[in-house]
């Protein structure tokens, strides 16, 4: 895909092709349309590095602001490079009322820094997520997760190699600063590996004891009426 502002066409795309991404809105996949573009003239005379083009999400509408670095400079057009920086990304989602209150805080915050863009700190607040979680699973709960959490990499197929960071910033004991680095790659994965953690640990268990008592509730009612009227 190519992506030329052109002097006097303005925006051009190779093949007439559509930008499309998840809205960071509607939280749908959608093609977006251009709404605000600069001026070629104007980049040709200030020659900046980066431009910034405003979208419409074609599903809702809503205004999406994204980041291109410039490729190249020519006589009457500017072509920018096909890879792009959204600067607002879609919100994690979880069942957060299935947590504990201190873990779900933590969570919440985690989720923010992964959305952010944050992903250091995102690994620093897994582990404290983590720790919160042990804490609230009781006797045995760290071991409990590390077994969910090695049944979610041989599900999911994980090398040893990648799955490394994760159990290291879950499990290990060490200081804050002996955290190792994530890039995007490594945090998406530590981000669905303790998603899995917590839904096995906290959200399937409260899901299915709600479920049981529901059904008992209404047992127990059709015996009190059977009951009655006998």
């Amino acid at each position: 895909m190519t992506i030329v502002l052109d002097k006097d066409q303005g925006l051009l795309m190779e093949d007439d092709e559509q930008i499309g991404l998840e809205c960071p809105y509607c939280n749908v996949f959608a093609h977006l349309s251009p709404q605000a573009v600069p001026q070629a003239a104007d980049l040709l005379r200030d020659r900046p590095k980066r431009v910034g083009l405003v979208y419409q999400c074609d599903a809702c509408q809503a205004p999406i602001f994204l980041r291109f670095a410039v490729k190249a400079y020519d006589e009457d057009r500017v072509e920018l490079y096909r890879n792009f920086v959204e600067l607002e990304r879609p919100k994690e989602r979880f069942s957060f009322s299935y947590l504990p209150k201190h873990t779900e805080i933590m969570f919440r915050e985690a989720l923010s820094c992964y959305s952010g863009g944050n992903f250091n700190a995102f690994a620093s607040m897994c582990r404290r997520s983590a720790r919160s979680a042990f804490s609230a699973l009781g006797e045995g709960g760290k071991l409990r997760a590390f077994e969910e959490v090695m049944t979610a990499q041989d599900i999911a197929g994980i090398d040893d190699e990648s799955f490394a960071s994760v159990k290291s910033i879950l499990f290990d004991s060490g200081e804050e600063e002996e955290l190792p680095l994530l890039n995007r790659g490594q945090a998406g994965i530590l981000l669905e590996v303790l998603k899995d953690m917590f839904y096995q640990c906290f959200v399937r268990r409260g899901k299915l004891t709600r479920a049981i008592k529901v059904r008992r509730f209404f047992v127990q009612e059709r015996d009190n009426d059977l009951a009655s009227s006998a």
